[in-house]
């Protein structure tokens, strides 16, 4: 490439509290318009914020896990600007004094391991949401959303790619899901993110002009719009034109940007610190409480899988997706001992059915321990492999443990070789055409008695056995 991308992302997450930031109003998603609203959050002359203290222990979570420096004391800044969805006509954020910095992420790519640096991150407020009708010339204002608590993680211009900027998205998105601090939905906004991206000639050191994109509700949206952006400034560029400094929309359905407004600076927000509100003071001893309640983070736990189950970094990538995911495949595999095995059963026929059924793997109704009942039917040779798929089906639909579903059924497997020599003889007869032609050199035909057999038992012949005894009959033949 004649020219290097600059990005760098700053994500806004809503906090999983119950309440707003400054005052009691609900923060569940999905009510009537402006019905979650009450005199604090809509901004009305004499009222007073007063802080939720969940929400600075939620931040200070992330701020952790992200290896940030917690500051001992912050504070809050208001932050004006006008937009129909800010009724105080100035957002409560933190500017100068944030609650922490300097931390970084590691994400995985396809060449390695790399680095991203965090900058801050902060507390703030969210604003509400203006509807468009698209049938009308009017737009409507829900401030139901006004006041719910976001923390902003700002990064470091570090990454250099798209593909980076996708697996850093992917890896915030997993960690504030795995600390339950924030349920991730880009849908109904409460994971989103702002771009801001350049270009330089390969091998300065100087940054180019920046542009921020906004409008992205998804990773695959994030990376398709920096690589618009990227390609756009590029142009521009070779053209002998100038990149202008400017927030650009990303339209989705066009697979575009578009010009929105000049960019902000800090000064054009006219920060200063808001005088309802004290500082926030941490101490040492606050901290290590919060870091005492942390889980085992999702890149720390894949690592761990692949270290000590010796699985494929597939699998534990798949299994480490969710922490409910995790910890399913881990009390499986207590029970049978078979990791592998575990992994493949829960990526395949796990997962495919939850998400046939959209539901979440806490609720699906065969547990890890029933799991691992089945599996040691299949390695004790019970059952075999594809009879194993239909009791697994019978146990999702009825609740039932493998064993009874076995035993009811008259699923046992055969392995007695005098009953299926028997078998095998009464296939051989009756297919002589396929059986002279194999004898001819046509070696494919010897999957199809196999197959002849394992119907002629309906799945309930051992695959090993049936093999080792046609290969010792159809040599001798």
């Amino acid at each position: 490439m004649e020219f290097e991308p600059v990005i760098g992302l700053e994500v806004h997450a809503q906090l999983l509290t119950k309440s707003k930031i400054f005052c009691g109003c609900s923060t569940a998603f999905g009510a009537d318009p402006n019905s979650h609203t009450c005199p604090i959050c809509l901004g009305m002359p004499g009222v007073l914020p007063a802080l939720n203290r969940k929400v600075v222990e939620y931040a200070m979570k992330m701020a952790l896990a992200v290896h940030c420096r917690i500051n001992g004391a912050s504070s809050f800044a208001r932050k004006n600007y006008f937009y129909p969805d800010l009724p105080k006509g100035y957002q409560i954020s933190q500017y100068d004094l944030p609650l922490a910095e300097k931390g970084c992420v590691d994400v995985d790519l396809e060449e390695g391991r790399k680095r991203i640096g965090i900058t801050r991150v902060h507390i703030e407020e969210d604003a509400g949401k203006s509807l468009h009708d698209e049938k009308t010339a009017y737009s409507y204002v829900d401030l139901n959303r006004t006041g719910v608590p976001l923390i902003e993680i700002v990064s470091e211009p570090d990454m250099r790619s798209p593909e980076e900027g996708a697996a850093y998205l992917r890896r915030l998105h997993e960690i504030l899901v795995y600390l339950e601090i924030c349920d991730g939905n880009m849908e109904e906004g409460s994971f989103r993110c702002d771009a801001n991206v350049s270009i330089r000639p390969q091998g300065t050191e100087r940054f180019g002009t920046r542009t921020e994109l906004k409008n992205m509700n998804s990773f695959r949206n994030v990376q398709l719009a920096l690589e618009y952006e990227i390609e756009r400034q590029a142009q521009v560029l070779r053209a002998g034109g100038t990149v202008v400094q400017e927030t650009r929309l990303w339209d989705a359905a066009a697979r575009v940007t578009h010009s929105m407004r000049g960019k902000e600076e800090a000064h054009d927000y006219r920060y200063f610190p808001d005088p309802d509100l004290v500082p926030i003071v941490i101490s040492d001893e606050w901290i290590e409480k919060i870091r005492a309640t942390f889980p085992e983070l999702p890149m720390e736990k894949r690592d761990r899988f692949i270290r000590e189950y010796d699985i494929p970094r597939y699998d534990a990538q798949v299994l480490t997706a969710a922490r409910a995911l995790g910890d399913f495949f881990e009390e499986t595999v207590r029970h049978c001992g078979k990791p592998k095995t575990a992994s493949n059963w829960i990526m395949g026929d796990i997962l495919a059915l939850v998400k046939e059924e959209k539901i979440e793997i806490q609720d699906i109704p065969v547990s890890p321990k029933a799991l691992a009942e089945m599996i040691a039917l299949i390695e004790d040779g019970t059952i075999s492999g594809k009879i194993a798929k239909d009791v697994f089906q019978t146990m999702w639909k009825t609740g039932k443990d493998a064993r009874f579903i076995v035993e009811e059924q008259g699923l046992v497997q055969i392995t007695d070789a005098a009953e299926l020599d028997s078998v095998i003889d009464t296939v051989l007869a009756a297919h002589p055409r396929q059986f002279e032609e194999f004898r001819n050199g046509k070696a494919p035909l010897f999957g199809f008695f196999v197959g002849q057999v394992m119907k002629a038992t309906k799945g309930k012949a051992n695959p090993q056995t049936v093999n080792e005894l046609l290969k010792k009959k159809l040599s001798l033949r």
